[in-house]
């Protein structure tokens, strides 16, 4: 068996696809996986490390408006296309499984010239332009959100799976995660992440609702940065007159590198509306208020957000609209209203997909023709 991986550039589009990977070699031990992606992208470092085989092609973005570069852009979309077509055909895949991004368009329709069968997986609630422009060329359009199907009206078929997490957001413990992390499991904690980088809108407004909950009884805050937000939210804390090095109920750190252990110590999270965050947090059953990215490419994190709004588990706040105050009182209504509090943590369990993986290698299995279970 062999299958081709193509999907990249940010890691929204790359986890996924090495989640399917794993559960590909898991499955099936004999299965020969290559990915496909670009020099430039995420991909390159990652996946080798892995230990997944990788081949780089030529891909960009178009850009929406007519220039020289556009120019530029396509020639190398094109050269992209014919490199496609020669991995394809010296590697000899079974199946091409595609998570988004430009590296696909090229990849996946290559494929489907050759007659290989393709899956799509979309992660947000608005489709990518890539996605949407493939899925007329794709055996099956695998969704995480339900109300993303209408936007492949020329899908031959699509199935709702939801979007697959690391198996050690399923298994981290409470009582334990908080002991890593200095906290007190049987205290109301409220977490606040922004990603990777951070947000500084977010480290910004949770100012605020560190001074408000500062030495509360009871309630104990977690705030991730990021790494460049790291020492200017400690210096804005130092004028407030508050210390967060001090031992107490609020701990600032600039990264979280065990965040299976925040999210299972977590009773609220403030964060950003990414697809992978929202399926983890989903799994786990945590109320949220989310801020979507507000430069999300075609603002699909704020469509992800509102999917989980409607769906009683969040709620969302604007990044135009942030502020302390804002913040503050959203937190409040929430963390402080155990009735609220528990229903939103049972909206989020209802709306979390813990069984995406084994429904997407199912599908993988019945494209194939494996019959294998």
């Amino acid at each position: 068996m062999r299958i081709v991986l193509a999907g990249g550039g940010t890691g929204g589009h790359l986890y996924p696809a090495l989640a399917v990977a794993r559960g590909i070699k898991e499955r099936f031990p004999e299965a020969e996986i290559l990915f496909v992606g670009t020099n430039r992208g995420l991909e390159s470092q990652v996946v080798p490390k892995e230990g997944f085989r990788f081949s780089a092609i030529t891909a960009q973005g178009l850009e929406r408006r007519l220039s020289w570069r556009t120019v530029s852009t396509l020639a190398k979309t094109l050269r992209g296309f014919w490199e496609s077509r020669g991995i394809l055909k010296r590697f000899r895949p079974d199946l091409v499984f595609g998570t988004g991004g430009y590296v696909c368009a090229p990849v996946l329709y290559q494929a489907h010239r050759l007659g290989i069968p393709v899956i799509i997986h979309e992660q947000n609630a608005y489709p990518g332009v890539t996605n949407r422009w493939l899925s007329r060329y794709a055996d099956m359009v695998l969704v995480t959100f339900e109300e993303s199907r209408r936007r492949f009206p020329r899908a031959r078929r699509i199935k709702t799976t939801g979007l697959p997490v690391r198996p050690v957001i399923f298994t981290a413990e409470r009582e334990k995660a908080a002991g890593e992390l200095g906290l007190d499991p049987k205290q109301l904690t409220l977490l606040s992440v922004g990603g990777s980088q951070g947000a500084r809108s977010l480290n910004q407004a949770m100012l605020k609702v560190i001074e408000r909950f500062n030495r509360c009884p009871g309630v104990q805050v977690i705030q991730v940065t990021g790494p460049a937000g790291f020492e200017d939210t400690v210096a804005a804390l130092s004028e407030r007159g508050l210390n967060p090095g001090e031992k107490g109920n609020i701990k600032i750190i600039p990264y979280a590198h065990d965040m299976e252990n925040a999210l299972a110590a977590a009773d609220l999270i403030v964060c950003r509306a990414g697809a992978s965050t929202l399926a983890e947090i989903t799994v786990r059953g945590i109320p949220s208020i989310l801020v979507p990215y507000p430069f999300a490419s075609e603002n699909h994190q704020e469509y992800n957000a509102r999917a989980l709004e409607r769906a009683g588990a969040a709620e969302v706040l604007l990044d135009r609209d942030l502020n302390g105050e804002v913040l503050l009182k959203a937190v409040e209504s929430i963390l402080l209203d155990q009735a609220r509090r528990e229903k939103m943590a049972a909206a989020a369990l209802a709306a979390g997909h813990p069984e995406a993986l084994p429904l997407i290698l199912g599908e993988v299995e019945a494209l194939l023709g494996t019959g294998l279970k």
